[in-house]
């Protein structure tokens, strides 16, 4: 049976192959959150990493009502977990965090204080990150990129790690497209936003389940959900190399005539022919790439889907 009451915070945290840390996530939770009001949930979004998480999901939410346990069909990924909670959250306000424990939940009171301050986001930025340096360089790099793709100001040391109010939450839910990125899709919408300093710890336990392969996959795919400019710097790059053709054109043409010398070159021509046809075939693949997702999103699929979920809630009833 759901409980009536709405709850002052709901913490939404997606899980991936995180039983050996789920207990202890529990107990800090709770003894951060309990200072600020007894009336917060927890929604536990499993997405099936194929350890024995929703076990431990299923005994603490049979412990304390105000656990909330959602798992998915399959793997649908982080960013869809953070989704599937804020759909189901009911709290005034709204955290997001990682379920590893590098996001302290001892942070969660000084978030809570500043957005008291009259914001409707606050940000948890990492002054110190505790990830391996090669995470930490191509994170760094990722985000210049995105923020020079994207043109938007995003601060790389920002993870998902935030409280946001209902008032944002209404409004992120309203944006359903298939690609996601939820800290861009909340920066988007311009709330008054600030952040804070906070402690970036150690993982609990393990290594990240985000391999460079996916990492990339995440980048590229956040990139073009993003932003278009891929396609203007296509035009742009297409034209320059038309101008550099045909001044460099004029000029072998200019220098036959002026010094009866043959025009040189077999060889260069099949160079630049090979050349331009890389170009053109690149510009094309990006076209049809920006295509292919435009055909996903006419397909209006569900964002997710819930196999199974520790409460009743008439959205996902058999």
């Amino acid at each position: 049976m759901s409980d009536a009451r709405t709850p002052h915070l709901s913490i939404i945290v997606p899980v991936y192959r995180a039983e050996s840390c789920l207990d202890e996530l529990y107990q800090r939770l709770s003894a951060a959150l309990e200072p600020i009001s007894r009336d917060y949930e927890i929604l536990l979004i499993e997405d099936c990493g194929g350890d024995h998480s929703w076990e431990v999901i299923e005994r603490l939410a049979a412990a304390d009502p105000r656990v909330r346990g959602l798992q998915f069909s399959r793997n649908f990924g982080q960013h869809y977990g953070i989704t599937a909670g804020l759909d189901l959250s009911r709290g005034d306000w709204a955290v997001v965090m990682d379920c590893d424990l590098q996001d302290r939940p001892e942070e969660i009171p000084r978030l809570y204080a500043k957005a008291q301050e009259g914001y409707e986001i606050v940000l948890a930025r990492r002054g110190s990150r505790r990830d391996p340096w090669f995470k930490r360089c191509t994170s760094r790099m990722f985000y210049h990129v995105f923020s020079y793709l994207a043109d938007m100001e995003y601060d790389g040391e920002v993870g998902n790690f935030r409280i946001i109010s209902r008032k944002v939450v209404r409004n992120f839910l309203q944006m359903r497209e298939q690609l996601r990125f939820f800290g861009g899709l909340v920066q988007w919408l311009g709330f008054p936003t600030a952040s804070i300093e906070v402690e970036h710890a150690e993982r609990f336990e393990g290594l990240s389940s985000y391999t460079f392969a996916k990492l990339w996959k995440l980048a590229f795919e956040t990139i073009i959900a993003h932003s278009d400019k891929p396609l203007r710097l296509a035009v742009r790059f297409g034209f320059f190399m038309a101008f550099l053709a045909f001044f460099y054109g004029s000029y072998i043409l200019a220098n036959s005539l002026l010094r009866h010398s043959p025009i040189p070159g077999w060889s260069s021509l099949i160079v630049s022919l090979y050349f331009l046809g890389g170009i053109i075939i690149a510009m094309m693949g990006i076209l049809g790439i920006y295509l292919g997702k435009t055909f996903d999103e006419c397909k209006k699929r569900p964002l997710y889907i819930i196999h199974r979920a520790t409460f009743d809630d008439a959205r996902f009833a058999d």
